[in-house]
């Protein structure tokens, strides 16, 4: 029984091996690299991802519920309670060319990581995505009113919102 788990883990940790080499050429520029100077991104796999197109014919108000839940499932947990707690403030309010700049600004970045950096002015925003709701989304993100920001808001909301 033991021999035959070490047996295992020995032919898989081979296979993994003899893999990676011939993944590395694939191994598109877009991806993540990460705050390592040593970083080869040697074990980066990109995921082609179809490009983002506006959808222009889309009534205002489907507009908002897809925001709202595109803001709600993100990459990662921290863009998860961030955009979804500005979600709440602020969709039901924003005008139509303020929620078209908010859908290419969560939709059309490949890494979630950026939007976060962007937000807390980590790294500068590039001009594409710079305007009116990334100012909105800066200035939420600094929590000047020091709101406990630990989980996404329930959608209990919502139904007070539609009586």
């Amino acid at each position: 029984m033991l021999c035959s788990a070490l047996a295992k883990r020995l032919v898989t940790g081979v296979c993994q091996a003899a893999w990676r080499p011939a993944v590395t050429g694939l191994v598109s520029s877009r991806g993540y690299k990460g705050d390592a100077p040593d970083d080869t991104r040697g074990d980066l796999i990109e995921i082609p991802l179809p490009p983002w197109e506006q959808k222009l014919d889309e009534p205002t108000d489907i507009k908002r519920r897809r925001l709202l839940y595109e803001s709600r499932k993100r990459g990662m947990l921290e863009n998860c309670i961030l955009l979804s707690l500005f979600a709440k403030r602020y969709l039901n309010t924003m005008s139509e060319i303020q929620l078209q700049q908010y859908d290419r600004l969560i939709n059309e970045p490949s890494n979630d990581w950026d939007i976060y950096y962007w937000a807390t002015e980590a790294q500068p925003t590039p001009d594409v995505y710079q305007g009116e709701v990334m100012d909105m989304l800066k200035e939420f993100t600094k929590n000047r009113n020091q709101e406990q920001r630990l989980d996404a808001p329930s959608l209990e909301y919502l139904e007070k919102e539609s009586q």
